[in-house]
């Protein structure tokens, strides 16, 4: 049978399974999540909560290594029936978890194991690689508050010590350090500095030209200087010295690796080319660092500026109004609420971007007003707009968005049609697989499915009444009631091409 015929009752036995990957997830991610846990408990709670998320937990034995330590799960022992993944840091490896099974089994896609056990194992150990880097980097970043903090002993000495060691494990951190140390110094008109700045950078005038004629004008290559040679470092270093106090020095290292190791979540948010699956994974690497430490302010806005852009809008009015209530860690909550198609592009629409701001202005005006405490805002999961799309490419039903080229009778008469080939249609195993996990967390109690489309609910259009919002009772078994939410998710999908919001779109030029 086919992977899109597949009847409601197989597809629940494989969610079951998928309950059991995801619960096993999710108690491993709780685990690193909490900061003060060290790294060798954190290592036993991965060892013992694996086997109860693989097919045959009875039979599943785990061993993570790390640095040349050894964690094994209980009763361990090894086997030639077994999976095994790296655990990276910064592209480096640093240690392994292999996971066996003690006795042999029918065959599946991996040998024994399954692609998704497969891929549960690599996400644990991509969470683990994050996790070290956290703790890594937090260790790195507490040695420098401990001498930032220090009010005795050779300052001078211990900024050194720290720029040497940077030089001796992080070169380009080094040089972006040395960089930022000169024009600091510039910024505060030291001439020195300024003409070190000067000899170190393009002449700015030819050598051969009696007229002064600027160099970028010429159709020839420009002659580069090394920034990084000694005699320039010495410089810069001695310059920092002379000029600002040891203490000064000390902050500025700090805030600025600081802001290094924050930087892979500034390139992913501000890369076009990087999908929300993407985004909302660099989140989830740093937002521990983001949480525990202090960005620059131009930085803080600009991430919380670049991730409304990625999330919901790039209307200017709405970014305005929403860059002022708020917070990074909003969007990190948010992602743990979205059914992401791989590979999504898309944003989650008007009505998303209202509530979600709602909810933030609310949420701070709470904090000084007795007015605003008691006012609920609905638990909400969110389907990028990109989902259509997909749904469209995986029933192959390209052709239905013609529709909103043909005059506008016939769209009425074709619209029942095209509701009842939604309706019949089915949806990737992946966007089930989400969906039975909103429906986890919502329960039995009555839910609504609404649009919140891209043009909806936006300054100039409001497409009120225009597409679907469908009431159902979600009760029964949970086969019924994850059969019920598909297909009304699939008649909210249908509204798009009815005849109402495609005259509505066209009388706005939309």
């Amino acid at each position: 049978m086919s992977e899109k015929t597949q009847p409601i009752e197989h597809l629940v036995r494989e969610l079951e399974e998928r309950a059991k990957e995801l619960n096993c997830l999710y108690k491993i991610e709780d685990t690193l999540n909490k900061s003060e846990i060290s790294l060798e408990e954190a290592f036993r709670v991965v060892v013992d909560t694996i086997p109860p998320g693989w097919q045959f937990p009875e039979i599943t034995r785990v061993k993570l290594e790390h640095k040349g330590s050894i964690y094994t799960s209980e009763d361990f022992t090894e086997s030639v029936w077994f999976q095994k993944t790296d655990i990276r840091v910064n592209e480096e490896v640093i240690g392994h978890i292999s996971v066996y099974y003690t006795k042999p089994t029918r065959s599946f896609d991996e040998g024994p194991f399954l692609k998704e056990e497969r891929k549960l194992l690599n996400t644990i150990s991509e969470r683990l690689g994050h996790f070290i880097l956290h703790k890594d980097t937090f260790a790195f970043i507490s040695e420098l508050q401990e001498i930032r903090d220090v009010s005795t002993g050779n300052l001078k000495h211990k900024w050194q010590v720290v720029l040497d060691m940077l030089y001796k494990t992080d070169k380009p951190l080094f040089n972006t350090i040395i960089r930022k140390l000169l024009h600091n110094l510039c910024w505060q008109e030291n001439k020195e500095a300024q003409q070190l700045l000067k000899d170190a950078g393009i002449e700015q005038k030819s050598e051969s030209s009696d007229e002064g004629e600027n160099i970028f004008d010429e159709n020839k290559p420009l002659k580069k200087k090394s920034l990084d040679n000694d005699a320039f470092v010495q410089s810069v270093i001695r310059l920092a010295d002379e000029n600002l106090r040891d203490d000064e020095i000390l902050n500025k290292l700090q805030k600025w690796i600081y802001e290094d190791k924050c930087s892979g979540l500034v390139k992913a948010v501000e890369t076009l080319e990087t999908s929300l699956n993407e985004i909302s994974e660099a989140l989830r690497k740093y937002f521990p660092l983001i949480s525990n430490g202090e960005l620059s302010p131009s930085i803080e806005k600009g991430l919380k500026v670049s991730l409304i852009r990625r999330f919901f809008t790039d209307q200017t009015e709405y970014i305005s109004i929403a860059k002022e209530f708020v917070e990074i860690s909003d969007f990190y909550e948010l992602t743990d609420h979205i059914i992401l198609p791989s590979k999504s592009y898309g944003k989650l629409g008007g009505k998303s971007a209202g509530m979600f701001l709602a909810s933030k202005i609310i949420a701070k005006k709470a904090r000084s007003s007795d007015k605003f405490k008691n006012i609920k805002i609905p638990k909400t999961w969110f389907i990028p707009s990109d989902g259509i799309m997909h749904f469209l490419h995986f029933n192959e039903l390209e052709e239905v968005i013609e529709q909103k080229y043909k005059d506008i009778e016939e769209i009425r008469r074709e619209y029942p049609h095209i509701v009842q080939i939604f309706k019949n249609s089915d949806f990737t195993p992946e966007f089930i697989n989400g969906v039975s996990v909103a429906l986890d967390d919502f329960g039995d109690c009555p839910l609504v499915v609404r649009s919140s489309s891209l043009l909806e609910d936006q300054f100039g259009a409001a497409f009120s009444g225009k597409y679907k919002s469908l009431f159902i009772a979600n009760q029964g078994t949970k086969a019924e009631r994850l059969t019920a939410l598909l297909d009304a998710v699939s008649e909210v999908y249908a509204s798009t091409f009815g005849p109402d919001p495609i005259e509505y779109r066209a009388e706005r030029n939309l």
